[in-house]
């Protein structure tokens, strides 16, 4: 079973930048989509984005386009969310997830799932 690992997470002041990343033990990986999910406080999972493993598609959440960025690096064994101009609204934990499906957004398409890295904004 592929086990995957988040990092990046932490503190950032409003109008910051944060990048998080996911490691996958196994290369395959790159059968998949991967994607980023968040849960914040009170609320439900929601998508947050999606990339193919090829890195020719790409889809977003309405509330993060335009500010986050989803990356595959050249093995397909990591994967990366760069976010900018952040939010208060951002705050929560953040999860990466792999899916068999090649253009999943839905949390019920992928079977794989970190533990985790927290997001915290603050004013």
């Amino acid at each position: 079973q592929v086990q995957l690992v988040e990092s990046g997470g932490g503190l950032v002041p409003a109008g910051g930048s944060l990048r998080l990343s996911c490691a996958a033990s196994d290369t395959t990986v790159s059968r998949n989509t991967m994607g980023w999910f968040r849960q914040a406080p009170g609320k439900e999972l929601e998508f947050v984005a999606s990339i193919r493993w090829s890195g020719s598609w790409t889809d977003y959440a309405e509330s993060v386009k335009d500010r986050f960025t989803i990356s595959l690096d050249g093995a397909r064994k990591t994967w990366s969310l760069q976010m900018k101009s952040l939010k208060s609204d951002d705050s929560a934990i953040d999860y990466c997830a792999t899916s068999k499906k090649q253009f999943a957004t839905n949390a019920r398409e992928f079977n794989v799932w970190g533990r985790g890295s927290r997001v915290t904004v603050y004013s």
